[in-house]
């Protein structure tokens, strides 16, 4: 994996898109052994491509490509990125009370499923770090109150500043200030339970219990300044009947979550997803 790269396209689709991309891609001894792609309408709309390829001293000539592409990136108006698949992404876990999103993403970390190093775990509540103890990962414990808040912000960005590529809001139940998000754009990576009609408050499944809903399910998503309405990456539903309980809800609604969260990180970590406005494109 040490020679491999992957370069992240998004442009207005034209004709001869994906023969510039190749062709630079060979004239500089690269194999491609990866491609996706993905147009809106070819006739006006947006393209999309991933590309990962093998080039042998890859490590060594990054910032050289990124350098020679952008000549074609201005010339097909491309937003574009290249990254090295060996250099995993450093990662924050904020967590509250409920730990099943934190527990999964430390377990598939250390089975090699998830190709990412959990740097440090942050949470408002002194318990979780009982938790986090036998992981061998650093634990912060900052509390938050109303008149904390914006202590405990900043405690958090200079903990995260540099030391981390991605933060995952693993059932945090603490709202994040504008300014926090917008400096971490489309790096925050949220989980939280969806129902349809929508139940807000503490007990959403009770509410959900109450009404007889049919379906459960939850949502990943990047975070932005609009609560729980930024550009959805994963969704998952389970279907429930009239027998389920309270806490049978809460028992699906945990497993869901879980394994939501874990694809949703898997596939920013691997370079996968585009963010294109409040939506996403994520490939295989």
């Amino acid at each position: 994996m040490n020679s491999r790269g992957r370069l992240l396209v998004s442009c207005p689709d034209r004709p001869g898109i994906v023969a510039a991309i190749s062709t630079f891609l060979f004239e500089r001894g690269a194999n491609i052994v990866h491609s996706d792609q993905h147009s809106t309408d070819p006739f006006g709309g947006r393209f999309f491509l991933r590309v990962e390829f093998e080039l042998p001293g890859l490590s060594q000539r990054v910032e050289e490509l990124e350098r020679e592409f952008s000549r074609i990136a201005v010339r097909y108006r491309m937003d574009f990125r290249i990254s090295l698949a060996d250099v995993k992404k450093r990662l924050a876990v904020f967590a509250s009370r409920e730990d099943h999103g934190l527990l999964e993403l430390l377990w598939q970390q250390r089975s090699g499923d998830l190709r990412a190093d959990i740097a440090m775990v942050i949470s408002n509540h002194e318990a979780t770090g009982d938790l986090v103890e036998p992981w061998n990962v650093a634990f912060h414990h900052i509390p938050v109150t109303p008149n904390t808040r914006l202590e405990a912000e900043q405690r958090q960005l200079t903990l995260v500043s540099g030391g981390v590529d991605l933060i995952v809001l693993a059932r945090y139940m603490q709202i994040l200030s504008p300014a926090f998000v917008e400096s971490w754009r489309n790096r925050i990576i949220n989980i939280h339970h969806s129902f349809l009609p929508a139940f807000v408050g503490a007990n959403p499944y009770a509410q959900a219990a109450d009404r007889g809903v049919k379906l459960i399910g939850a949502t990943a998503h990047y975070v932005t300044i609009e609560l729980d309405a930024g550009p959805i990456i994963e969704q998952d539903v389970y279907r429930v009947d009239h027998r389920f309980t309270t806490r049978d809800l809460r028992r699906v609604g945990r497993q869901i979550e879980r394994s939501v969260l874990a694809r949703a990180v898997t596939w920013h970590v691997e370079d996968r997803i585009i963010v294109d406005g409040n939506k996403t494109i994520v490939f295989d």
